[in-house]
């Protein structure tokens, strides 16, 4: 992959834009003060009328993706823009820092980030939570008069459906709804996570359950918007990463309203996702206002 190109902090370059059902895909880069390198995101903004204020709705990729993964596989453009609702695309880590080990594993690193805030000195630029839920937003604000980022959604897939329940159950001021494709909902409790959290965070368990929505989901029993989650069932994560149980047990006991979709036959890709994307920007556009 090229070099991305650099920019001064606060300026946005287009590095790409492509019309698509009325409104438009941009692909965009800029310096990041939160995790210290230039940092692409992909934005899709829906027809409208220059009055609009459109409401926005973030995707959180998965383990080795970009921010392109999604706006190009998942045909999610039709829906939001019949819906009027504007899609964001963060990459899923910090690049081009060059620490030591950083690609040695793609579950781990580059491409690896967790969303979360690591701790540990060596991984100090691995900020992903705070860059999706405090500096993104700021950015999107400055540079797009019609985005509304008060009226904000938030899903995603995999390490990404971890980092937007995570998100959300810390943030439900923030974010009005959230939604999930097969994600990683009790990290503590598998090897990616286990993984992940010992080198970002260090190896006090307390601290990992700060980004375990299972764990989270304990503490946090005023949740009255559903959620929804859609799980392959011939997922080959699903027995040892996955854990959804864990996470339906866990929102029962506390009466977290959940909606749990076992789906037979589809698999951790995006051709699942493309295949329920619709019912998840319906799910959200009931809790997202455009004015």
């Amino acid at each position: 992959m090229a070099a991305l190109p650099t920019s001064r902090p606060g300026e946005l370059e287009l590095l790409s834009k492509n019309k698509m059902f009325g409104g438009e895909n941009l692909r965009l880069c800029h310096q990041s003060t939160t995790l210290g390198c230039p940092m692409t995101f992909s934005i899709y903004l829906p027809p409208s009328t220059p009055s609009s204020k459109i409401p926005v709705l973030y995707w959180l990729s998965g383990l080795t993706c970009t921010d392109e993964n999604f706006i190009i596989k998942s045909g999610a453009q039709r829906a939001a823009a019949a819906h009027c609702i504007a899609l964001v695309a963060p990459d899923t880590s910090p690049r081009g820092l060059n620490i030591e080990g950083e690609s040695d594993s793609y579950d781990f690193g580059v491409g690896a980030g967790f969303y979360l805030n690591a701790t540990n000195e060596k991984w100090k630029n691995w900020r992903m939570y705070d860059y999706v839920v405090k500096e993104l937003p700021k950015v999107l604000s400055n540079y797009f008069a019609r985005l509304d980022t008060s009226q904000a959604s938030i899903f995603g897939h995999s390490m990404g459906g971890h980092g937007a329940l995570t998100i959300y159950l810390k943030n439900t001021d923030k974010y009005k709804s959230v939604s999930a494709f097969a994600p990683i909902v009790n990290p503590i409790n598998c090897p990616w996570g286990q993984k992940a959290f010992s080198n970002y965070l260090g190896p006090t368990k307390s601290d990992w359950e700060e980004y375990d929505a299972t764990c989270l989901i304990k503490k946090n029993n005023k949740v009255s918007t559903p959620i929804l989650i859609d799980q392959g069932e011939d997922d080959k994560f699903l027995a040892e990463q996955l854990l959804p149980c864990n996470f339906e047990e866990a929102c029962k006991a506390v009466g977290v309203p959940l909606n749990l979709r076992m789906q037979p036959g589809y698999d951790h890709s995006y051709f699942f996702i493309a295949t329920f994307i619709d019912d998840h920007i319906a799910h959200h556009a009931k809790f997202l206002k455009s004015t």
